[in-house]
Parts: C-alpha cells; structure tokens; sequence
C-alpha cells in the first residue's frame, strides 16, 4: 500500500505517521514487551505448544470469534476506535462520514464507534467536531448507524464533552491552539474541573460550578437518548486524553477542593455520577464502555493502580468495557510509543477488576492482534490508524489468519482476499 494515497485528505493524515516503520519494527518491539510482561517459562509453554500443533488442525484465529456484551453479539473481535474527522458544520454528520464509517463495516469489522461525539456545543474539541447537542443532529447519525447494521457491524458512538481542551482548530488548520471567536471559537466558554489550561496555547478554562456539574450530566443523558433514537447499540464513554472526564480524575488536572476534587473517592465521583446517569438511561439490553487515560504518564498523576480501582467501581455501575488507552493530560508525558504499546495497560485493568477490555495503540498486523488475545491481555482489539490505510484491514486479517468464511460484500466478490494466496506470501 502506498501511504502517498492519503495525500488530499487531512482527516486521514496522521495514518501516515510511522508508516514504514510500523511493520518493520514490530517483531523486535514485540519481543521486548513480551519479555517485559511475560516471564521466559510463559514464552518457552507457548512456543512448545505451537510446536506441537503443527501437523494438527488449526483452530480458529480467536479474532474471528464472536463476542457478546448484553444483548449484542459482534461478529468478531475487531473494532474501528473513534477517531475524530473534524468535518462537520454546527455539529451535524455527512456524507463523509457515511462513506468513512460505512466503508469499515463494509470490509468486516465487528464494531465500529463513530468518533467523540460532542453532548454540549461548548464540549467540542473543535468547531468542526461531531454533535449530539439538539435533535436535528439525530437524523445525519440514524443514516450512519442504519447502514453500519445493514452491513453487519455493530453500530456505536462515543458521546464525548472536550473540557479544557475545547475551542482549538483542527488539525490542518493554518492556525493552532486556542480558536478565536471570529473563527467559530468559544475561548471564553471553556469549562473544567479547575481553572488551569492544558497548555499556554490553549484557553483557560473556567472552574465548573455545582449548576455546571448538573448541566453537563443531564447533556449526556440528553446524547444517549439522542444516540438510541438515531439507532446506536454501543456507547462508549470518553474518559480519556485529557478530556473533561479525565481532568476530573488526574490530580494534575483537578485542584478542587469540594467533593469533587482531593483524594481518588472525590476526583472519581464526577465521572461516576455521568456513568450511573447514563447507565440510568441507557436500555439494559445494550452495552456500555468507558475509554480511560490508564496512565497519565507522568509522576504524581493518574495510575494505572487508579484505573483498576476506577474499573473495578464502572463494573459495579452497569459498565461492560474498558476500552484503555492512556496519557493526553499533560504536555509533560512521557509516552513510550511502539507496537501495542498499552496492550499491557488492557490486561492489567482486565486481571485487576474481572472486566473486559480493548487493547488499542499501535495495532497494526493480525498476527499481532491475535497474540493480543491469546495472551489474554484483552477481549477485544480496537484499530485506529491501520482502518484510516485499508478499510478491509478486518478481510485481509482473516486471510492472513486463515479463516475463510469471515465477511465479504457480494458486490466485491472476485475481488475477496484467498487464504491460500496470502498463505504464500508468508
């Protein structure tokens, strides 16, 4: 695949990052976060087993099994993470977003979540940011999530609210930061836990009061009955990357000293309260996920020993995921990037608190995602950037994986990946 196909399409640029190198290095960087989380006499009982079961019947890649929260059933393990497309006007879905999400139920995944999904104007990471704010947005979404179903995907969302991270541009904007009022900016607008900004360049935000705290709740209440009219099976919960929620959590982030700031207990309870009111109104049939920050990646900020108390908490609530990535607190993290690098945050919460999780983060080859799973570090694999190269990232796994009965459009049908061919070139 040439990554120079992206090339007039800003939405999909950050899928050209580490292109050449994703691959190349994976085998070397995955040994050595093997060796990191797993002891020698784990590695020697999986290499014999794999020995001894050369000459026997494959059994089927663990991707390509279903997997059932509630009453939804996915088709596989294979998940389309939300990925932001800052390509709305006052909050509405297009067409591009038909085709961008559409496209990856086509090509087989097993749930796609449509990107941070805005539950207030003023929660928008940007001006071009997707909505679920007023009710003429449902119907742009209900078109979205009618086809995700039509072609076999579970249809999801991530209701998200930005915080202290609203009103910046967008990505490929000539201008950065803070979006000033006369480009459609809000800076003055900005709500948080406390009032201390991301960064120097971003706004300022204003300290949340009590009527805010009350406000913010009931807007996502308000977004989850928005997203099950529009047709939506699975919400996912943004509670991450620096996000109002997260702020809320990390104590690099939250300096109040009520009863929403101070210890864990306190600096837990607003994101707590969003879950049981979400929970509250959201069918008990269908789903519910949490995305965490599992680290902050910074010294005296949120734990990965936090999040596994946190998990353990959303588990009790009615929370059947956790989606677990990590940092976007601080300007001060320290990130170490590579293949799957937060894999090991997914099994730690998932041993910690007996609750399902995503891996995601620097997914890219099937193999490595079926070692995922086999490893028991997740139950579920969310891809970002590897869905922004290929569509059919989902087809082409099964291919490589050996399954030959996964997914195919019809209309595509002389065009399916053959086992046997993608046998040959391994």
């Amino acid at each position: 695949m040439n990554p120079g196909g992206f090339v007039g399409r800003p939405e999909y640029g950050r899928a050209r990052e580490r292109w050449g190198n994703e691959s190349r290095h994976y085998v070397a960087v995955a040994v050595a976060i093997d060796a990191a989380y797993h002891t020698a006499d784990e590695r020697g009982q999986k290499g014999q087993s794999r020995m001894s079961s050369a000459t026997a019947v494959a059994p089927r890649a663990q991707l390509f099994t279903p997997y059932t929260l509630r009453g939804i059933t996915m088709r596989n393990r294979i998940v389309v993470s939300p990925m932001c497309q800052y390509s709305c006007t006052d909050g509405l879905a297009t067409d591009w977003h038909l085709v961008h999400l559409g496209g990856r139920a086509i090509g087989g995944a097993g749930l796609v979540i449509a990107e941070a999904t805005a539950v207030e104007a003023r929660g928008r990471i940007s001006p071009e940011d997707l909505g679920l704010w007023n009710d003429e947005q449902i119907a742009p979404l209900a078109r979205v999530a009618a086809f995700l179903k039509e072609h076999g995907a579970v249809a999801g969302i991530q209701l998200a609210h930005a915080g202290r991270k609203a009103s910046t541009y967008r990505p490929w904007a000539v201008n950065q930061g803070a979006a000033l009022a006369e480009d459609g900016g809000w800076p003055d607008e900005v709500i948080a836990p406390s009032a201390i900004p991301f960064s120097a360049t971003y706004p300022r935000p204003r300290a949340m009061s009590r009527a805010e705290l009350t406000a913010v709740r009931e807007a996502f209440v308000a977004a989850t009955k928005r997203a099950l009219t529009a047709g939506f099976e699975f919400i996912e919960l943004h509670a991450a990357h620096g996000y109002l929620l997260h702020t809320f959590l990390s104590p690099l982030s939250n300096d109040r000293t009520d009863e929403w700031g101070g210890e864990l207990a306190g600096r837990m309870r607003f994101p707590l309260e969003v879950v049981d009111a979400v929970r509250a109104a959201w069918p008990g049939h269908l789903p519910l996920g949490v995305r965490l920050s599992a680290t902050d990646w910074v010294a005296g900020g949120w734990t990965i020993e936090d999040s596994v108390v946190l998990a353990r908490e959303l588990r009790a609530r009615g929370v059947d995921v956790i989606d677990a990535s990590s940092g976007g607190v601080s300007t001060a993290q320290q990130i170490p990037v590579g293949p799957a690098y937060q894999a090991h945050l997914a099994e730690q919460i998932r041993r910690g608190a007996d609750i399902p999780t995503m891996a995601v983060g620097m997914i890219t080859e099937p193999q490595q995602a079926e070692e995922i799973l086999e490893r028991g570090q997740a139950d579920l694999i969310a891809l970002a950037r590897a869905f922004l190269r290929s569509p059919y990232w989902a087809a082409e796994a099964a291919a490589a994986l050996g399954v030959e009965d996964a997914d195919w459009p019809a209309q595509y049908g002389r065009a399916k990946p053959q086992v046997a061919q993608l046998a040959g070139q391994r």
